[in-house]
């Protein structure tokens, strides 16, 4: 499955069925981190993480992390900015 080919109104629906921690490697993932480095910054087994990976796969129905990270980045991009309330103007 590429990217191109990802239904977009199905992907935040999946993408946010991932745990905490399934978030936190694909975030890692996302920045080209090996699962062995992966391990390192969250004090996990390297088998660990390669649990979550797979799983971080099936949910997102790819098979790569090349595909996994273009889906992320998709839905990223596409995003909403977050909301700061009004800035307060004192008056001229």
């Amino acid at each position: 499955m590429r990217v191109d080919d990802a239904p977009f109104d199905a992907e935040p629906r999946v993408v946010t069925g991932l745990s905490r921690r399934e978030t936190e490697v694909m975030e890692l993932i996302a920045t080209g981190r090996s699962n062995g480095q992966i391990a390192q910054h969250l004090f996990l087994s390297e088998k660990t993480v390669k649990n979550h990976v797979n799983r971080i796969y099936a949910k997102l129905g790819v098979d790569s992390r090349v595909t996994a990270i273009g889906l992320w980045l998709e839905r990223a991009a596409h995003e909403e900015p977050p909301r700061f309330p009004a800035e307060r103007r004192l008056p001229s």
